[in-house]
């Protein structure tokens, strides 16, 4: 048994050395795969395309229409200057005295609004530059602000974000995108809370050691003086359309859920039609969000929506992709032999459901560098045991839900993570300067999560 769980933790080890270097995952997941399986003694070929590949095509089917429309709409929020009018106007309402906080919540409105991480990133960081320049605040800390504006409390952990994280959880407890809202309001204040005072702290010490802004940094956005921005109101309304009607489509009147006969959908292979409405009210309000978004700016978006379009799918390629190989290597993991010892290991950790499945959603999510390939990865392999012990224990599986969503995004942010590699390059600073703060984050947005596991399963 010894070797069998080797096999696994060093599948596990090469995998996230690889990613931390760089390497495409779409490969390596793969290969790193069959290394275990082959180390385990189990058939080599049908455990690649009897599992992996089936596996990771079937997360491929379930998410890809989120992954697509959510890169299509965030690139059109992009080309029409909407996410960057957002952006500067709230940088402009709070000023250069709370340039953090107007960093952090332009970074949590547009993804909250469902605007992919990476183009809030791009959207936000040059009014970001330009209200730490005017604060004199050094720029080394402004990829651990964007991180938590835009990585922690409105990707998971508010009710109704339409950022996959909180969609993922829906397939396996039945629940919606606004499962538990008090948990996950409370979650949220708790890690902005701590996340600016973290930031304000370490604002001050620069201060206090005399450290501005600085010179001589790289990526330094241009200066787009006299550009034309949309309307902050026209702005908006495409992320309030995504929002209302993602939330009609959920619980309100138009639910998904009574659209079709149990009869019909038994057609399609669909039990439970709550296993898949989550995914439809998104699909439909996104479409939505993105036709309220053609119709802002038209002309200029016109003229550079083919491109547009065309990076919007390549980067929704990418992405799923990339977590359907890692949701796949999961898969095959489960199977080995040595995955039973390491999953008793993990269940033993804790007898209260909610803790458990915070630490192990955690560790895979730091272990593969992705929130949703980790998420992905914990809720298949022992989604079914939580729901379980969850209803013995009288936990409501919304809780389940929420504490698993927001568990995805925790130590997710090591180094090798995808969205932290991005946001040091448009920013143009490196691990060394900067991933200090992020990392602080990622610690906050950890103990958040365990302390609210703790306190719900003792109530």
């Amino acid at each position: 048994m010894f070797v069998q769980v080797v096999a696994i933790v060093l599948a596990l080890g090469l995998l996230m050395f690889f990613a931390y270097r760089g390497y495409p995952v779409i490969v390596f997941a793969p290969i790193f795969t069959l290394l275990a399986v082959v180390i385990s003694g189990l058939a080599l070929m049908p455990s690649y395309t009897e599992t992996y590949m089936a596996n990771a095509a079937n997360y491929i089917k379930t998410y890809f229409p989120i992954f697509l429309l959510g890169a299509i709409f965030g690139k059109v929020m992009e080309l029409n200057g909407a996410a960057s009018s957002i952006a500067r106007s709230i940088v402009k309402v709070l000023g250069s005295k709370r340039a953090m906080l107007s960093v952090v919540l332009a970074c949590a409105v547009l993804t909250y609004g469902g605007v992919s991480l990476f183009v809030v990133a791009f959207a936000v960081y040059p009014f970001a530059v330009a209200v730490f320049r005017e604060a004199d605040i050094p720029k080394r800390l402004i990829p651990g602000t964007i991180a938590l504006g835009a990585f922690t409390f409105t990707m998971d952990a508010l009710p109704g974000t339409p950022q996959v994280q909180n969609i993922i959880p829906t397939t396996y407890f039945g629940t919606d995108a606004y499962a538990a809202p008090v948990v996950g309001i409370v979650g949220g204040v708790m890690v902005l809370a701590a996340g600016m005072f973290w930031l304000e702290k370490r604002r001050k010490q620069a201060a206090a050691a005399g450290e501005g802004y600085g010179t001589g940094h790289k990526n330094e956005p241009e200066t787009a003086e006299g550009q034309r921005y949309p309307n902050l109101w026209v702005s908006l309304v495409p992320l309030v359309l995504v929002l209302v009607f993602n939330y009609l489509l959920s619980r309100g009147f138009l639910t998904v859920n009574t659209w079709y006969s149990p009869e019909l959908l038994k057609s399609f292979n669909i039990a439970n039609v709550k296993t898949v409405a989550s995914s439809w009210a998104l699909i439909i309000a996104l479409f939505i969000g993105i036709a309220a978004a053609l119709c802002i700016n038209v002309r200029h978006v016109q003229s550079k929506l083919a491109a547009g379009l065309t990076a919007a799918a390549m980067g929704s390629l990418l992405a799923i992709f990339n977590t359907a190989s890692e949701v796949g290597f999961g898969n095959v993991v489960k199977t080995l032999p040595g995955f039973k010892a390491i999953q008793n290991f993990i269940l033993n950790i804790s007898s209260q459901p909610l803790i458990n499945e915070a630490v192990s959603v955690n560790i895979l999510s730091g272990v593969t560098g992705s929130a949703s390939g980790g998420l992905s990865i914990a809720l298949e392999v022992m989604g079914k045991q939580y729901l379980a012990a969850g209803q013995a224990a009288g936990i409501s599986p919304e809780w389940l839900h929420r504490i698993a969503s927001m568990a995805s995004g925790g130590m997710d942010t090591l180094p090798h993570n995808g969205a932290v590699i991005t946001l040091l390059a448009i920013t143009g600073l490196t691990h060394r300067q900067s991933y200090k703060d992020i990392f602080a984050i990622t610690v906050v947005k950890t103990l958040t999560v365990l302390i609210l596991a703790a306190v719900l399963s003792f109530m």
